[in-house]
């Protein structure tokens, strides 16, 4: 068959591409093959979830070829919903269906097989204007800066090690990993730093937990209500807050409430404050907020471990504690904040994360509700239940795992159809004011540092042990891991969404996974020439915010060595290209570019150098063809 049946990613078959608001009408276009037969009109067959009976709508019969009879539909939901959809047709008494193929073009097939899928959301539904076209800077905050000013009410068990002390991580002798090594970073220290990140084009800080917590880490809350006094207190906070406002930066802040510490004035197991916790009694009056199995060693815990209990979101005490009038949500909006990162969103209930984006908006309409999601964040099922987070009145975005992971994969090992399958699949089924807030790293706190992801040994499943071992890298694999860095953030940087930079890649940290990803800032050793290269990227994302905050993406090529597309704004175009390989690649542009418009990297006679790249800028005023 020479034609093509259906493709998603074509307006002529399907427009307009990507999700759609309610009552936005959709038109839908198949060839059916003249040899088909087909004995009935051609039907657009939707399912509102994988397990709900079909929606049939009748196709009109609009144009003929000498090989294919043109149908064509146009649909409107009347709702926000998350459909999934195909084509069927009768011939000779029987079903036959056009499904999808893995590059989302029509197939026909005798049963039903992989379905398209249409995003529809709410037709009001609105993100926050301050992250778009930005550029994300994530802290860990016991990790980046120790300000020297003296630390107050700190609890007598904690252990403040030098500034660059490796991380801990080996069990102590009751064969617990504590985290309770400190290196002493603070939010004044942060504070100090801010001329330095408005260096790198910084317009939004994302903090790790800020609350007082007896881990490192701090997600294990000890008191939602208060900064941990390691790192100041909520002076410290509204100042820090106040001082990044003033130069167009904004502060947003990790909301861990899946679960609290053990060792919390809530729970309170290990007796450290004054108040009767859960554990120590059932008519604590935090008692509802958890779930035992038998009072009061067996209860529910995050993944099963036991300094982590779970709360019950939905208990409404725990919910109006949080969310209510004066909860924790809306003190730290008024101290200063932005908007939160949910922790582990998907273990969120969908009626705590409504309230959560409830109470936010009412306090400030452009504060940020943004989940930690692993996967495709538009259909993710958890717990056996398809969830609704980019439908608006729910997460104004996510974290953009499959960016990160296809990013990495991509520069390191090739595969240019994997990585433009991904991104196209990010960009048909996200809502676009939800693209625009993505936040698109390539190493956080859980993952291994992005020179170490793509210059050090595959860590795979092996041990922390392991991974100390390897700690530093060799010279040889910083080499290739810094090369390949420059190339990946190039693409992090011009992809839609936001990047997110996590603390100290710019400057050549490395490190596995949890602990060795978060060690201390090096501010004595620092990769200079790979820091300016990541100041070059932020310049251009400031020259050019609004393009790349609404920009349309238009792919030019994706090879397993090359690959290049455009962000086009109007007349304003970016055109990026990548190349992975060690041999020089020929890469053909659009007529109307030329070598002055080369802003960064090297392109010459239409041919990028080995692990080498390019960014060019301009605007064209008339149309050429397009990329």
């Amino acid at each position: 068959m020479s034609f093509t049946i259906f493709n998603s990613g074509s307006s002529w078959f399907r427009s307009p591409f990507g999700a759609v608001a309610d009552h936005q009408p959709v038109s839908f276009r198949v060839h059916l093959p003249v040899s088909s037969m087909a004995t009935n009109p051609c039907l657009l067959v939707f399912e509102a979830d994988r397990w709900d009976d079909p929606q049939a709508y009748p196709m009109i019969f609009e144009d003929c070829t000498t090989v294919s009879s043109i149908y064509r539909v146009e649909y409107i939901s009347p709702k926000p919903a998350l459909l999934f959809y195909c084509f069927r047709f009768e011939e000779e008494g029987r079903y036959r269906y056009i499904c999808k193929n893995q590059d989302h073009q029509g197939v026909l097939c005798d049963n039903r097989g992989d379905l398209w899928q249409l995003t529809v959301y709410d037709k009001d539904f609105q993100t926050p204007e301050f992250l778009k076209g930005g550029l994300i800077y994530q802290i860990f905050p016991d990790r980046f800066y120790n300000s020297g000013a003296p630390k107050k009410d700190v609890p007598a068990d904690r252990k403040l090690k030098p500034w660059g002390t490796p991380p801990e991580w080996r069990p102590d002798e009751k064969g617990q990993v504590t985290n309770s090594d400190y290196m002493g970073g603070d939010l004044k220290g942060i504070e100090q730093k801010l001329p330095y990140l408005k260096e790198l084009g910084v317009t939004a800080i994302y903090l790790n937990p800020i609350f007082e917590a007896h881990s490192n880490h701090r997600y294990n809350t000890a008191d939602y209500c208060k900064i941990d006094p390691l790192l100041g207190d909520e002076a410290d906070f509204s100042s820090l807050c106040a001082a990044a406002k003033k130069l167009g930066i904004s502060v947003f802040i990790d909301g861990v409430f899946s679960h609290t510490g053990s060792d919390s004035r809530y729970f309170n197991r290990e007796g450290r404050y004054p108040e009767t916790g859960a554990y120590q009694s059932q008519q604590s009056p935090y008692a509802g907020w958890y779930r035992f199995e038998s009072f009061p060693e067996k209860y529910a815990s995050w993944w099963g471990f036991k300094t982590l209990p779970e709360v019950e979101e939905t208990n409404p005490d725990y919910m109006n504690f949080i969310c209510g009038e004066n909860g924790v949500l809306e003190k730290w909006l008024k101290l200063g904040g932005s908007g939160y990162r949910l922790d582990v969103a998907d273990e969120l209930p969908d009626a705590f994360l409504d309230k959560v984006n409830e109470t936010v908006k009412r306090v400030n309409p452009q504060a940020l509700v943004l989940g930690e999601v692993w996967e495709d964040a538009s259909n993710k099922i958890s717990y056996s239940v398809r969830r609704r987070y980019l439908l608006g009145k729910q997460l104004d975005s996510v974290m953009n795992y499959p960016y990160q992971n296809a990013i990495l994969h991509y520069v390191r090992y090739g595969g240019g159809k994997a990585f433009y399958d991904q991104i196209l699949n990010i960009l048909e089924n996200y809502p676009p004011q939800v693209i625009s807030c993505l936040m698109n790293s390539l190493g956080t706190h859980d993952t291994e540092r992005a020179i170490t992801a793509l210059g050090g040994e595959p860590a795979g499943e092996n041990g922390r042990e392991w991974q100390e071992q390897r700690q530093q890298l060799t010279t040889v694999q910083y080499c290739i891991g810094r090369e390949l860095l420059m190339l990946a953030s190039i693409l992090q940087y011009t992809l839609p969404g936001t990047p997110c930079l996590y603390y100290g890649d710019e400057v050549g940290m490395v490190g596995y996974k949890d602990p060795f990803n978060r060690c201390c800032f090096p501010w004595d050793s620092m990769d200079i020439e790979l820091l300016e290269h990541f100041k070059r990227l932020g310049k251009l994302r400031q020259e050019n915010r609004e393009l790349f905050a609404q920009g349309e993406f238009i792919p030019i090529v994706f090879h397993d060595n090359l690959c290049a597309y455009m962000r086009r704004l109007g007349s304003r175009w970016v055109i990026t290209a990548v190349n992975r390989s060690s041999v020089t690649q020929a890469l053909s542009l659009p007529e109307f570019i030329s070598q002055e418009d080369l802003l960064y990297g090297s392109f010459q006679n239409d041919t990028l150098p080995p692990l080498g790249f390019a960014v060019l800028t301009g605007s064209q005023t008339k149309d050429n063809g397009g990329a």
